[in-house]
């Protein structure tokens, strides 16, 4: 177990950069000893001698597209090494671990899932097929691990160079992005979040001097700006300064981006100036509807009047918000889609959403907090294994078939590389055409081509 390639981790998607999901098990697993091999499917070919050679091959899942590719990897791994172990490991391996144990997965973790999964390799390696805590094997359920990790500086050397990566575009120009996280988990119980089921409110800070130490590496490797990738950077405003101010300090002319919740940025709108000083270009928050109605069902904290207030107050301090949105749930009606599209073109934040929101359906998975709503029961459909999902119906079909319309729409627009005022203009278009109204005046030609865009992620938001 302790020769190259003998553990393989696998990377399947981790929106659009170089993926730490597998950069920090790996530096787990050198500092015992051993020495994995890595592989990021989303930038790379599935080398199949890699996963020939692999005795365990731990394949990360953090988000509902990575889980559907790893299943794949899975099934490739099984043909080429039937005796191998695989291990599925992160939030959606915990819920979706029925069916994956039931599907040929050997083993499942999740929460902070690299000390058990050192653990298991360990036992692997000395034959103790026993149980092990937060390892969940076939007719052996277990609780993800979320207990405080001692972390080392993620291990990048084997990855894909971040060239491969998202780059961010602003001004008219690419730039090299490093990503790093502040903390994992978090405070809040949002309905629809895959990170509740699994973390239960609970979040975990990384060390400043880890974190640093990992943004120097990829600073050192090109990158010019930093994603912070924690679900929220201000669950711990304390740490989270600290963590901004070293950037500037150290690296005064990078930039950084973090994620935040509506609520967060006003019960913190003191500090926002200060993060704008530390280089902060935007901030993307999560504000998934305007309708207090939808936002209610999913508990989110914040209502329709503090997406505004949020809005003034980005503005005000000089960051651009990007929010994103759940499109269609069952709670959304034609009007409230309507409304937020003209909300969106009233506001000028059309170039602000990336436009594979506009078709985005609400997704419940396994374990989903969603499931315990009563208000999501009388529209909720049976899980579906093809999608590792449950089915929903809108009570309005003019919504359903709105949705898969629009979301046809938008993947045909963005192949063709079509502009996002253009994109916007056909997507309130249809749903104009599924009210029987008439399509209100397009906003492209008052938008030129050559306008100045706020700064963006070239890689477009999803889940």
């Amino acid at each position: 177990m302790r020769e190259t390639g003998d553990i393989l981790l696998v990377a399947c998607y981790e929106l659009g950069h170089q993926p730490l999901a597998v950069a920090w098990p790996a530096a787990f697993l050198e500092r015992a000893g051993y020495r994995p091999a890595l592989m990021d499917i989303s930038v790379e070919p599935v080398d199949a001698q890699k996963l020939a050679r692999a005795r365990v091959t731990a394949i990360s899942v953090p988000m509902h597209t990575a889980l559907r590719l790893g299943l794949e990897v899975a099934a490739r791994a099984r043909a080429v090494n039937p005796g191998g172990h695989v291990c599925f490991f992160g939030l959606y391996a915990t819920l979706n671990a029925d069916f994956l144990l039931a599907h040929g997965a050997d083993s499942v973790i999740g929460g902070e899932a690299e000390a058990p999964l050192l653990a298991l390799i360990e036992a692997l390696e000395r034959g103790d097929a026993g149980p092990l805590p937060a390892v969940a094997r076939p007719g052996r359920p277990a609780a993800p691990h979320l207990k405080r990790l001692d972390f080392p500086v993620p291990s990048r050397a084997a990855l894909p160079s971040i060239k491969k990566y998202a780059h961010l575009e602003r001004d008219g120009r690419m730039e090299l992005v490093a990503y790093a996280e502040a903390s994992r988990g978090c405070l809040h119980r949002c309905r629809h979040c895959p990170i509740p089921p699994v973390y239960g409110g609970r979040f975990f800070a990384v060390p400043r001097e880890i974190v640093l130490a990992d943004v120097r590496q990829q600073i050192e490797a090109g990158a010019r700006h930093v994603t912070f990738g924690d679900p929220d950077f201000l669950n711990g405003p304390t740490h989270a300064l600290a963590v901004a101010r070293a950037l500037h300090t150290e690296w005064p002319d990078v930039t950084f981006d973090v994620t935040a919740k509506i609520e967060h940025l006003l019960r913190h709108r003191a500090h926002l100036p200060e993060l704008v000083r530390a280089g902060c270009l935007f901030i993307v928050s999560a504000a998934e509807s305007l309708s207090d109605i939808v936002l209610a069902h999913l508990e989110k904290g914040h209502t329709r009047a503090d997406i505004a207030t949020a809005l003034e107050a980005t503005r005000e301090a000089g960051i651009a918000l990007r929010p994103t949105w759940v499109a269609f749930t069952p709670w959304t009606t034609l009007d409230d889609h309507r409304a937020w599209l003209d909300f969106l073109a009233d506001e000028a934040l059309i170039d602000a959403v990336d436009p594979v929101q506009y078709g985005l359906r609400l997704l419940v998975p396994p374990g989903s907090l969603l499931l315990e709503s009563a208000a999501l029961r009388p529209h909720l459909g049976p899980l579906e294994q093809e999608t590792l999902s449950y089915r929903w119906a809108h009570p309005d079909p003019r919504m359903d078939a709105l949705q898969t319309e629009t979301a046809q729409a938008v993947a045909q627009a963005v192949e063709a590389s079509a502009d996002a005022p253009a994109i916007f203009d056909r997507v309130r278009a249809l749903a104009a055409a599924a009210a029987g109204a008439r399509a209100p005046i397009p906003v492209a030609a008052g938008m030129a081509k050559g306008r100045k865009r706020p700064p963006r992620l070239t890689e477009a938001w999803f889940c």
